[in-house]
């Protein structure tokens, strides 16, 4: 199990919320892409005006088109979030209204963007609130696909195998009722710990 394979839920399931991450949790999951339909209602995944440092600094790693800053995005954040086209394209169009980026059009038709001298001036003027968004973001995909995680995931993926083994359609209203009572115990014993 990796997080391509994991969605919200399964990161809600273990707790690991974005408010423990400085994110807005009213937004996180609800918004666009991958994470639509999550516990939460619709929104914004950064707050106001964040989302264009992310991009500014992924442009200064390099040039790119606007679909690899959103799956670089979802990247970093492990799979768990991906920013939809319909926020990253304008935010785009914004960082060239300002002179921050340019797109250059290639031969396929297709924009490339890169940023700017003026673009490069406005990261490093606001060097340590991007460093905050950016650990912030490394901070949550490490929460939840780093070790030891990965082994209570696995652990995850062994209960979920057990009880949903192929002899769980003959299970008796008795035997399903003992699982219960054992994950009830089980979450009792984890949120002591």
């Amino acid at each position: 199990m990796n997080g391509r394979n994991c969605g919200p839920g399964f990161a809600w399931a273990f707790g690991m919320r974005p408010e423990n991450f400085g994110f807005d949790a009213g937004t996180f999951w609800g918004g666009r892409g991958k994470s639509r339909g999550g516990p939460f209602g619709g929104g914004r995944m950064f707050d106001q005006g964040h989302l264009k440092f992310v991009i500014l600094r992924l442009l200064d790693e390099k040039p790119r088109h606007g679909y690899e800053i959103i799956k670089e995005i979802e990247e970093r954040f492990g799979g768990m979030y991906s920013p939809s086209p319909g926020t990253v394209y304008p935010t785009l169009t914004m960082l060239e209204d300002l002179g921050y980026a340019r797109a250059r059009p290639e031969e396929s038709g297709k924009k490339i963007y890169e940023i700017t001298e003026e673009g490069r001036a406005h990261l490093a003027e606001n060097q340590p609130l991007i460093d905050d968004i950016f650990s912030r973001i490394a901070d949550f995909a490490q929460s939840i696909f780093g070790e030891p995680m990965m082994e209570v995931h696995r652990g995850f993926k062994n209960v979920g195998a057990a009880i949903y083994a192929s002899k769980s359609a003959s299970r008796t209203p008795e035997q399903i009722r003992k699982i219960k009572e054992i994950l009830d115990r089980a979450v009792s014993e984890i949120e002591a710990v």
